[in-house]
Protein backbone atom coordinates (compact mmCIF):
# COMPACT_ATOMS: atom_id res chain seq x y z
CA UNK A 1 0.00 0.00 0.00
CA UNK A 2 1.24 3.34 -1.11
CA UNK A 3 0.06 6.63 1.11
CA UNK A 4 0.51 10.21 0.64
CA UNK A 5 -0.22 11.64 4.52
CA UNK A 6 -1.11 15.46 4.54
CA UNK A 7 -3.45 15.29 7.38
CA UNK A 8 -3.73 11.57 8.73
CA UNK A 9 -4.93 10.76 12.67
CA UNK A 10 -3.63 14.52 13.62
CA UNK A 11 -4.32 17.77 11.35
CA UNK A 12 -1.17 18.86 9.52
CA UNK A 13 0.68 22.27 9.89
CA UNK A 14 0.40 25.01 7.99
CA UNK A 15 4.38 24.63 6.84
CA UNK A 16 4.12 20.48 7.45
CA UNK A 17 5.85 18.34 4.36
CA UNK A 18 3.61 15.58 3.28
CA UNK A 19 4.42 12.47 4.06
CA UNK A 20 4.79 9.28 1.31
CA UNK A 21 6.01 5.68 2.08
CA UNK A 22 4.92 2.09 1.10
CA UNK A 23 4.09 -0.56 3.37
CA UNK A 24 3.74 -4.01 2.74
CA UNK A 25 1.90 -7.05 5.00
CA UNK A 26 3.44 -10.62 3.39
CA UNK A 27 1.34 -14.36 5.36
CA UNK A 28 1.79 -17.30 5.04
CA UNK A 29 -1.63 -19.12 6.16
CA UNK A 30 -1.64 -23.04 6.92
CA UNK A 31 -4.87 -24.40 8.00
CA UNK A 32 -5.75 -28.06 8.47
CA UNK A 33 -9.47 -29.14 9.34
CA UNK A 34 -11.21 -32.70 10.47
CA UNK A 35 -14.47 -33.18 12.27
CA UNK A 36 -13.01 -33.37 15.66
CA UNK A 37 -10.14 -30.09 15.47
CA UNK A 38 -9.68 -27.10 13.47
CA UNK A 39 -6.15 -25.37 13.38
CA UNK A 40 -4.56 -21.78 12.22
CA UNK A 41 -0.91 -21.14 11.64
CA UNK A 42 -0.18 -17.62 9.95
CA UNK A 43 3.25 -16.27 9.68
CA UNK A 44 3.80 -12.74 9.14
CA UNK A 45 6.12 -10.04 8.22
CA UNK A 46 5.05 -6.28 8.22
CA UNK A 47 7.19 -3.67 6.70
CA UNK A 48 8.11 -0.54 5.21
CA UNK A 49 10.35 -0.39 1.90
CA UNK A 50 13.52 0.59 2.81
CA UNK A 51 13.68 -0.12 5.98
CA UNK A 52 15.55 -3.27 5.23
CA UNK A 53 19.26 -2.10 4.06
CA UNK A 54 20.31 -3.73 1.00
CA UNK A 55 22.84 -5.97 2.17
CA UNK A 56 21.64 -6.24 5.56
CA UNK A 57 23.48 -9.61 7.40
CA UNK A 58 21.04 -10.08 9.83
CA UNK A 59 17.73 -8.42 11.25
CA UNK A 60 18.87 -6.27 13.90
CA UNK A 61 16.74 -5.95 16.91
CA UNK A 62 16.85 -2.33 17.03
CA UNK A 63 14.76 -2.18 13.36
CA UNK A 64 12.04 -3.47 14.98
CA UNK A 65 11.67 -6.07 12.67
CA UNK A 66 7.42 -6.81 12.21
CA UNK A 67 8.01 -10.75 11.44
CA UNK A 68 6.59 -13.14 14.01
CA UNK A 69 3.60 -15.67 14.56
CA UNK A 70 0.68 -13.69 13.61
CA UNK A 71 -1.99 -16.39 14.95
CA UNK A 72 -1.92 -19.48 16.19
CA UNK A 73 -4.62 -21.40 17.21
CA UNK A 74 -6.51 -24.80 17.16
CA UNK A 75 -10.11 -25.51 17.63
CA UNK A 76 -11.66 -28.68 19.31
CA UNK A 77 -14.96 -30.24 18.98
CA UNK A 78 -16.55 -31.58 22.07
CA UNK A 79 -19.51 -32.73 20.58
CA UNK A 80 -23.38 -31.49 21.15
CA UNK A 81 -22.39 -28.08 19.56
CA UNK A 82 -19.85 -27.66 22.39
CA UNK A 83 -16.40 -26.38 21.21
CA UNK A 84 -12.90 -24.59 22.92
CA UNK A 85 -10.90 -22.82 20.81
CA UNK A 86 -7.27 -21.45 22.26
CA UNK A 87 -4.23 -19.45 20.83
CA UNK A 88 -3.39 -16.50 19.57
CA UNK A 89 -6.52 -15.20 17.38
CA UNK A 90 -8.57 -12.36 15.94
CA UNK A 91 -11.77 -11.77 17.76
CA UNK A 92 -14.36 -10.36 15.01
CA UNK A 93 -18.01 -9.95 16.49
CA UNK A 94 -21.17 -7.82 14.76
CA UNK A 95 -19.98 -4.67 12.98
CA UNK A 96 -16.67 -4.68 14.55
CA UNK A 97 -17.09 -1.57 16.31
CA UNK A 98 -16.21 -2.76 19.91
CA UNK A 99 -14.14 -6.47 18.93
CA UNK A 100 -12.17 -6.35 15.45
CA UNK A 101 -9.18 -7.20 14.15
CA UNK A 102 -8.21 -3.73 12.31
CA UNK A 103 -7.52 -5.57 9.06
CA UNK A 104 -6.69 -1.98 7.42
CA UNK A 105 -3.18 -2.17 9.89
CA UNK A 106 -0.74 -4.00 8.82
CA UNK A 107 0.26 -5.59 11.83
CA UNK A 108 -3.68 -6.52 12.57
CA UNK A 109 -5.36 -7.23 16.05
CA UNK A 110 -4.98 -10.28 17.62
CA UNK A 111 -5.55 -11.60 21.51
CA UNK A 112 -3.84 -14.55 23.12
CA UNK A 113 -7.78 -16.12 24.39
CA UNK A 114 -9.30 -19.56 25.19
CA UNK A 115 -12.63 -19.57 23.60
CA UNK A 116 -15.52 -21.83 25.18
CA UNK A 117 -17.93 -21.66 22.24
CA UNK A 118 -21.24 -23.04 21.23
CA UNK A 119 -23.27 -23.35 18.54
CA UNK A 120 -26.83 -24.95 17.96
CA UNK A 121 -30.02 -23.68 16.74
CA UNK A 122 -29.21 -20.76 15.16
CA UNK A 123 -27.34 -19.68 18.74
CA UNK A 124 -23.88 -18.93 18.82
CA UNK A 125 -22.24 -18.46 22.16
CA UNK A 126 -18.59 -17.38 22.83
CA UNK A 127 -17.08 -17.13 26.31
CA UNK A 128 -13.71 -16.02 26.28
CA UNK A 129 -10.74 -15.51 29.01
CA UNK A 130 -7.60 -13.77 28.77
CA UNK A 131 -4.16 -13.68 31.00
CA UNK A 132 -1.64 -11.27 30.21
CA UNK A 133 2.38 -11.78 31.08
CA UNK A 134 5.44 -10.26 29.64
CA UNK A 135 7.94 -13.35 30.42
CA UNK A 136 8.01 -16.10 32.57
CA UNK A 137 11.17 -16.10 33.54
CA UNK A 138 11.34 -13.21 36.71
CA UNK A 139 7.56 -13.28 37.92
CA UNK A 140 8.00 -16.22 40.39
CA UNK A 141 6.54 -13.76 42.92
CA UNK A 142 4.69 -11.69 41.52
CA UNK A 143 2.15 -11.03 38.55
CA UNK A 144 3.10 -7.58 37.17
CA UNK A 145 2.19 -6.34 33.70
CA UNK A 146 3.33 -3.23 32.72
CA UNK A 147 1.89 -1.45 29.74
CA UNK A 148 3.54 -1.21 26.29
CA UNK A 149 3.11 -0.96 23.05
CA UNK A 150 1.08 0.58 20.51
CA UNK A 151 -2.27 2.14 22.23
CA UNK A 152 -0.77 1.57 25.89
CA UNK A 153 -2.33 1.79 28.52
CA UNK A 154 -5.95 1.94 26.79
CA UNK A 155 -5.57 -1.14 24.66
CA UNK A 156 -3.19 -3.25 26.84
CA UNK A 157 -5.09 -5.10 29.75
CA UNK A 158 -3.97 -7.72 32.14
CA UNK A 159 -6.64 -9.77 31.90
CA UNK A 160 -10.12 -10.08 29.88
CA UNK A 161 -13.25 -12.05 30.19
CA UNK A 162 -16.28 -11.59 28.30
CA UNK A 163 -19.73 -13.43 26.46
CA UNK A 164 -21.31 -12.64 23.43
CA UNK A 165 -24.40 -13.82 22.59
CA UNK A 166 -25.79 -14.33 18.85
CA UNK A 167 -29.06 -15.60 17.81
CA UNK A 168 -30.02 -15.47 14.17
CA UNK A 169 -34.03 -15.21 12.39
CA UNK A 170 -35.29 -15.03 9.03
CA UNK A 171 -34.13 -11.66 8.55
CA UNK A 172 -32.99 -10.43 11.82
CA UNK A 173 -29.72 -11.06 13.55
CA UNK A 174 -29.38 -9.54 17.46
CA UNK A 175 -26.30 -9.77 19.77
CA UNK A 176 -25.47 -9.30 23.05
CA UNK A 177 -22.46 -8.59 24.46
CA UNK A 178 -20.68 -8.39 27.61
CA UNK A 179 -16.93 -7.26 28.49
CA UNK A 180 -14.83 -7.09 31.18
CA UNK A 181 -10.84 -5.81 31.49
CA UNK A 182 -8.44 -6.01 34.14
CA UNK A 183 -5.29 -2.78 33.36
CA UNK A 184 -2.41 -2.55 35.65
CA UNK A 185 -2.76 -0.22 38.47
CA UNK A 186 0.55 1.80 37.59
CA UNK A 187 3.79 0.13 39.13
CA UNK A 188 6.15 2.51 41.17
CA UNK A 189 9.80 2.25 42.40
CA UNK A 190 12.03 3.56 45.09
CA UNK A 191 15.66 3.14 44.79
CA UNK A 192 16.95 1.59 47.66
CA UNK A 193 20.32 1.97 49.31
CA UNK A 194 22.33 0.60 46.42
CA UNK A 195 20.62 2.90 43.92
CA UNK A 196 18.62 -0.22 42.95
CA UNK A 197 14.83 0.13 42.18
CA UNK A 198 12.58 -1.93 44.29
CA UNK A 199 8.90 -1.68 43.85
CA UNK A 200 7.15 -0.61 46.31
CA UNK A 201 3.83 -2.81 46.44
CA UNK A 202 5.00 -6.35 45.47
CA UNK A 203 1.63 -6.85 44.11
CA UNK A 204 0.00 -3.88 42.73
CA UNK A 205 -3.51 -3.79 41.78
CA UNK A 206 -5.89 -3.73 39.10
CA UNK A 207 -8.80 -1.39 38.02
CA UNK A 208 -11.74 -3.26 36.42
CA UNK A 209 -13.68 -1.91 33.12
CA UNK A 210 -16.57 -3.00 31.80
CA UNK A 211 -18.99 -2.55 28.72
CA UNK A 212 -22.24 -3.96 27.91
CA UNK A 213 -24.36 -4.14 24.98
CA UNK A 214 -27.01 -4.69 22.07
CA UNK A 215 -26.12 -5.40 18.37
CA UNK A 216 -28.74 -6.02 15.67
CA UNK A 217 -29.11 -6.33 12.03
CA UNK A 218 -32.07 -6.70 9.69
CA UNK A 219 -31.95 -7.41 5.99
CA UNK A 220 -35.20 -8.10 3.76
CA UNK A 221 -35.01 -7.69 0.07
CA UNK A 222 -34.34 -3.97 -0.83
CA UNK A 223 -33.90 -2.70 2.97
CA UNK A 224 -31.44 -2.83 5.52
CA UNK A 225 -30.65 -1.68 8.80
CA UNK A 226 -28.17 -1.73 11.55
CA UNK A 227 -28.03 -0.46 15.00
CA UNK A 228 -25.84 -0.51 18.51
CA UNK A 229 -26.48 0.51 22.30
CA UNK A 230 -23.29 0.27 24.36
CA UNK A 231 -22.37 1.41 27.82
CA UNK A 232 -19.06 1.49 30.02
CA UNK A 233 -18.51 1.58 33.56
CA UNK A 234 -16.17 0.65 36.39
CA UNK A 235 -13.03 1.91 36.45
CA UNK A 236 -10.06 3.27 34.59
CA UNK A 237 -6.96 4.77 36.31
CA UNK A 238 -8.08 6.98 39.17
CA UNK A 239 -11.54 7.71 37.89
CA UNK A 240 -14.86 6.36 37.45
CA UNK A 241 -16.36 5.41 33.91
CA UNK A 242 -20.12 6.14 32.93
CA UNK A 243 -20.08 6.54 29.28
CA UNK A 244 -22.34 5.02 26.74
CA UNK A 245 -22.69 4.82 22.64
CA UNK A 246 -25.57 4.20 20.22
CA UNK A 247 -25.99 3.99 15.96
CA UNK A 248 -28.14 3.60 14.18
CA UNK A 249 -27.52 3.37 10.05
CA UNK A 250 -29.99 2.49 7.45
CA UNK A 251 -29.19 1.38 3.80
CA UNK A 252 -31.95 1.07 0.32
CA UNK A 253 -30.19 -1.17 -2.67
CA UNK A 254 -31.71 0.02 -6.02
CA UNK A 255 -32.91 -2.35 -8.45
CA UNK A 256 -32.36 -0.51 -11.83
CA UNK A 257 -29.91 2.10 -11.18
CA UNK A 258 -25.98 3.13 -11.89
CA UNK A 259 -26.16 3.48 -7.50
CA UNK A 260 -25.77 -0.31 -6.07
CA UNK A 261 -26.29 1.09 -1.72
CA UNK A 262 -27.46 4.11 -0.44
CA UNK A 263 -27.12 4.90 3.07
CA UNK A 264 -27.71 7.16 5.92
CA UNK A 265 -26.92 6.91 9.27
CA UNK A 266 -25.63 8.36 12.52
CA UNK A 267 -24.12 7.57 15.88
CA UNK A 268 -22.92 9.17 19.45
CA UNK A 269 -20.19 8.41 21.65
CA UNK A 270 -19.93 10.21 24.72
CA UNK A 271 -17.75 12.85 26.17
CA UNK A 272 -16.69 14.86 28.87
CA UNK A 273 -18.06 18.87 29.36
CA UNK A 274 -15.13 21.11 28.24
CA UNK A 275 -12.78 18.13 28.36
CA UNK A 276 -12.88 17.88 32.07
CA UNK A 277 -13.16 15.00 34.20
CA UNK A 278 -15.62 15.94 37.12
CA UNK A 279 -16.19 14.79 40.27
CA UNK A 280 -13.92 11.93 39.37
CA UNK A 281 -16.51 9.99 36.74
CA UNK A 282 -15.27 10.00 33.17
CA UNK A 283 -17.73 10.48 31.09
CA UNK A 284 -16.16 9.69 27.81
CA UNK A 285 -16.87 6.29 25.53
CA UNK A 286 -13.99 4.68 23.82
CA UNK A 287 -14.38 2.03 21.98
CA UNK A 288 -11.46 -0.32 23.12
CA UNK A 289 -10.54 -2.86 20.42
CA UNK A 290 -12.72 -2.55 17.65
CA UNK A 291 -11.91 -1.94 14.12
CA UNK A 292 -12.34 1.88 14.11
CA UNK A 293 -10.92 2.87 11.58
CA UNK A 294 -14.13 1.50 9.53
CA UNK A 295 -16.08 4.19 11.88
CA UNK A 296 -16.04 8.08 11.83
CA UNK A 297 -14.10 8.96 8.63
CA UNK A 298 -10.81 7.61 7.09
CA UNK A 299 -8.53 9.96 7.91
CA UNK A 300 -8.78 8.22 11.80
CA UNK A 301 -9.02 11.71 13.14
CA UNK A 302 -11.14 9.94 16.04
CA UNK A 303 -10.59 6.84 18.06
CA UNK A 304 -7.82 5.29 16.44
CA UNK A 305 -5.58 5.42 19.80
CA UNK A 306 -6.17 8.93 19.77
CA UNK A 307 -9.14 11.55 21.11
CA UNK A 308 -9.56 9.36 24.60
CA UNK A 309 -10.93 11.34 27.37
CA UNK A 310 -12.36 13.87 24.86
CA UNK A 311 -15.48 16.22 24.61
CA UNK A 312 -17.14 12.40 22.51
CA UNK A 313 -18.65 12.94 19.23
CA UNK A 314 -21.78 12.68 16.83
CA UNK A 315 -21.15 11.51 13.16
CA UNK A 316 -24.15 12.06 10.69
CA UNK A 317 -22.86 10.00 7.89
CA UNK A 318 -24.40 9.53 4.16
CA UNK A 319 -23.04 6.57 1.81
CA UNK A 320 -23.22 5.48 -1.79
CA UNK A 321 -22.14 3.01 -3.87
CA UNK A 322 -21.72 3.43 -7.39
CA UNK A 323 -21.36 0.66 -10.06
CA UNK A 324 -18.47 2.03 -12.53
CA UNK A 325 -18.18 -1.77 -14.29
CA UNK A 326 -18.62 -4.95 -14.91
CA UNK A 327 -16.42 -5.15 -11.37
CA UNK A 328 -15.54 -2.21 -10.30
CA UNK A 329 -17.11 0.13 -7.91
CA UNK A 330 -16.85 3.78 -6.51
CA UNK A 331 -17.52 4.30 -2.86
CA UNK A 332 -18.17 7.66 -1.16
CA UNK A 333 -18.66 8.57 2.53
CA UNK A 334 -19.88 12.33 3.63
CA UNK A 335 -19.62 12.62 7.38
CA UNK A 336 -20.42 16.01 9.72
CA UNK A 337 -18.58 16.06 13.21
CA UNK A 338 -19.99 17.68 16.22
CA UNK A 339 -19.35 17.48 19.61
CA UNK A 340 -21.17 15.17 21.78
CA UNK A 341 -20.43 17.12 24.77
CA UNK A 342 -19.49 20.77 25.75
CA UNK A 343 -16.35 22.29 24.10
CA UNK A 344 -13.88 24.56 25.97
CA UNK A 345 -14.65 28.53 25.08
CA UNK A 346 -18.40 28.11 24.54
CA UNK A 347 -17.93 26.21 20.99
CA UNK A 348 -20.81 26.20 19.33
CA UNK A 349 -20.01 22.10 19.05
CA UNK A 350 -18.84 21.75 15.08
CA UNK A 351 -15.81 20.10 14.59
CA UNK A 352 -15.64 19.24 11.03
CA UNK A 353 -16.83 17.49 7.85
CA UNK A 354 -15.05 14.95 5.63
CA UNK A 355 -15.07 12.85 2.14
CA UNK A 356 -14.06 9.55 1.61
CA UNK A 357 -13.60 7.92 -1.44
CA UNK A 358 -12.35 4.90 -2.80
CA UNK A 359 -12.18 3.00 -5.68
CA UNK A 360 -12.63 -0.68 -6.25
CA UNK A 361 -10.96 -3.14 -8.85
CA UNK A 362 -11.50 -6.75 -8.86
CA UNK A 363 -8.50 -8.08 -11.34
CA UNK A 364 -9.83 -11.87 -10.80
CA UNK A 365 -10.51 -14.02 -8.31
CA UNK A 366 -8.04 -13.67 -5.44
CA UNK A 367 -6.28 -10.19 -6.37
CA UNK A 368 -8.30 -6.66 -6.05
CA UNK A 369 -6.84 -3.00 -6.58
CA UNK A 370 -8.19 0.03 -3.86
CA UNK A 371 -7.48 3.84 -4.59
CA UNK A 372 -9.03 5.76 -2.06
CA UNK A 373 -8.92 9.57 -1.40
CA UNK A 374 -9.67 11.64 1.93
CA UNK A 375 -10.06 15.49 2.82
CA UNK A 376 -11.36 16.90 6.04
CA UNK A 377 -12.40 20.44 6.90
CA UNK A 378 -12.19 21.37 10.07
CA UNK A 379 -13.56 24.01 12.71
CA UNK A 380 -11.69 26.25 14.67
CA UNK A 381 -12.73 24.53 17.51
CA UNK A 382 -11.66 21.12 16.73
CA UNK A 383 -8.56 22.49 15.45
CA UNK A 384 -7.79 24.26 18.95
CA UNK A 385 -8.59 21.15 20.62
CA UNK A 386 -6.04 18.74 22.87
CA UNK A 387 -6.48 15.02 21.51
CA UNK A 388 -3.52 13.39 21.61
CA UNK A 389 -1.81 15.63 18.70
CA UNK A 390 -0.46 19.20 17.92
CA UNK A 391 -2.91 21.60 19.54
CA UNK A 392 -3.28 24.96 16.88
CA UNK A 393 -3.19 27.67 19.51
CA UNK A 394 -4.48 29.82 16.29
CA UNK A 395 -6.47 27.76 13.67
CA UNK A 396 -4.65 29.89 10.50
CA UNK A 397 -1.31 27.78 11.55
CA UNK A 398 -3.16 24.69 10.50
CA UNK A 399 -2.42 23.66 6.98
CA UNK A 400 -5.28 25.02 4.24
CA UNK A 401 -5.85 21.47 3.06
CA UNK A 402 -6.03 18.35 5.27
CA UNK A 403 -5.89 15.09 2.66
CA UNK A 404 -5.09 11.23 2.34
CA UNK A 405 -4.39 9.34 -0.46
CA UNK A 406 -3.34 5.92 -0.97
CA UNK A 407 -3.17 3.19 -3.35
CA UNK A 408 -3.29 -0.76 -2.13
CA UNK A 409 -3.12 -4.00 -4.11
CA UNK A 410 -4.41 -7.08 -2.51
CA UNK A 411 -3.32 -10.60 -3.42
CA UNK A 412 -4.90 -13.78 -1.70
CA UNK A 413 -4.08 -16.80 -3.93
CA UNK A 414 -4.79 -20.54 -2.29
CA UNK A 415 -1.71 -21.87 -3.24
CA UNK A 416 -2.66 -25.36 -2.02
CA UNK A 417 -5.44 -27.27 -1.06
CA UNK A 418 -5.97 -31.15 -0.78
CA UNK A 419 -8.77 -33.27 1.16
CA UNK A 420 -8.27 -36.68 1.85
CA UNK A 421 -10.46 -39.05 -0.75
CA UNK A 422 -13.01 -40.82 0.49
CA UNK A 423 -12.81 -44.53 0.91
CA UNK A 424 -15.35 -46.54 -1.32
CA UNK A 425 -15.32 -50.57 -0.42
Amino acid sequence: RFEYRHGFQDPAAKDQEPAAFVSQRSSLITKYSDSKITALIDFQDVSVWGDRPQLAANDDASNQTGFGLNRAWVQLELGKGWATKVGRQFLNYDDQRILGSLGWQQQQRTHDVALLKYAKDGYKVDVGFAFNQERDGGNNSNTLFSNRGAGAPIFQYKAMQYVHVNKKWDHFTGSFLFLNNAFQDAITTTPDADGNPVIDDVTPGTTQRQMTGIYGKYAKNKFGLEFSSYYQFGEFGANDISAYQASIYGTYKPSSSAFKLLGLGAEILSGNDERTISDGTNNAFFPLFGTNHKFNGYQDFFFVGRFANNVGLVDINAKAVLKTGATSKLVGMLHYFNAAADLPNDGDGYLGTAIDLVFVKKINSYANLKIGYSQSFFSDDFLALPKGGPTFADPDDAADAQNWGWVMLTIKPNLFKWKKPVETK
